[in-house]
């Protein structure tokens, strides 16, 4: 029951927080302007994520002091902030690319140096690869990479903050089961996930506000370390947290190497992700980001069946949503063909 009255509140508290955020971002013209790129066509303001990240960091402390848990809780609150600070600065001045990654790099590392890094990882249907050493960069890579899968999927209204309620109920759900209610993690993610839905509120199509990279990148930099946080306490929690995101990681990970055999700047504005490409072939906005929803949605129940134990999983993750992912990107072509 308390779970679910710090849900409603925490819920309310980020409706209401980024109501506040909203005007005091138009007063200091922390705005996006509509571009070619642009999937909006109004000046909006951006960064009302930030709400986000202080209720996330503010539950994490509380709990991580109740716990008495001190060493995680301030590797993840330090470093977590630090994520958000640096995205921060990305929407008030923009920062450049290689300033950026230097910085995501550090952090990167600060959390390993903290939280210690995946030293195996369980592959369906081949079993468990012990990395030993090689999974210090395999940890880095992951942290890195998924801060900046988030960062550049948030390109349409409501999309990230779904894909992040949905996530993150679902690292409820694996905890829960494995009777982590009154673990600081559990309440890391039920943060997540309310401050989400608050912000969504906000945010749904049409936006009256944008989350800004101080928290796309602190939602990235999340997910990528709640298996870190978790591997102790929910069996195969680098798996879990892969099948999760693997909607945004397969749409990054494909267009990033598209992009890159097509020799065009990687790191450059562009709208040829599928969500973009599906919008700009005539979908709506609100059903591109309920289909990440449900994709999203689709992992959660897939990584819940491959805790339990059921037979179909191993086949269904590792063929499965690869197939899936295969036939969206036919069905995008045909679309812009038909277009």
């Amino acid at each position: 029951m308390k779970e679910l009255i710090a849900f409603f509140v925490l819920t309310a508290l980020a409706y209401l927080g980024v109501e506040i955020i909203r005007n005091w971002l138009t007063k200091r013209r922390v705005i996006d302007l509509p571009n070619e790129r642009s999937s909006h066509s109004v000046p909006t303001p951006r960064g009302g994520g930030l709400v986000i990240v202080m209720i996330s960091l503010a539950v994490a402390l509380v709990s991580m002091f109740l716990s008495q848990n001190w060493k995680e809780g301030l590797v993840f609150v330090i470093v977590g902030s630090g994520v958000a600070w640096i995205g921060w600065q990305d929407d008030v001045k923009s920062l450049s690319p290689k300033v950026r990654f230097l910085l995501q790099g550090l952090a990167a590392l600060a959390t390993i140096l903290g939280l210690g890094y995946f030293d195996s990882i369980t592959i369906p249907l081949l079993g468990e690869l012990h990395l030993g050493l090689i999974g210090i960069p395999i940890t880095l890579l992951w942290i890195m990479g998924l801060i900046n899968t988030y960062n550049f999927m948030d390109g349409i209204d409501g999309i990230s903050g779904s894909v992040a309620l949905t996530a993150a109920m679902g690292w409820m759900l694996f905890l829960g089961v494995n009777g982590q209610f009154s673990s600081p993690i559990f309440w890391i993610a039920l943060a997540i996930a309310a401050s989400n839905l608050g912000f969504l509120g906000h945010n749904w199509s049409p936006a009256r506000i944008f989350m800004g990279d101080v928290a796309s990148t602190f939602l990235g930099y999340c997910f990528a370390v709640l298996p870190l946080l978790s591997v102790n306490k929910v069996p195969d929690a680098f798996l879990l947290g892969v099948i999760v995101m693997w909607a945004y990681i397969l749409d990054t990970l494909i267009t990033f190497i598209r992009r890159l055999f097509k020799r065009e700047r990687v790191f450059s504005a562009h709208r040829t992700h599928i969500y973009q490409r599906l919008v700009i072939s005539g979908y709506q906005v609100p059903t591109i980001t309920s289909l990440y929803l449900l994709l999203t949605s689709l992992g959660v129940v897939l990584a819940y069946a491959w805790i339990q134990g059921y037979t179909f999983a191993p086949v269904a993750i590792i063929i499965g949503l690869p197939l899936l992912w295969i036939i969206l990107i036919g069905f995008t072509k045909y679309r812009e063909n038909k277009s």
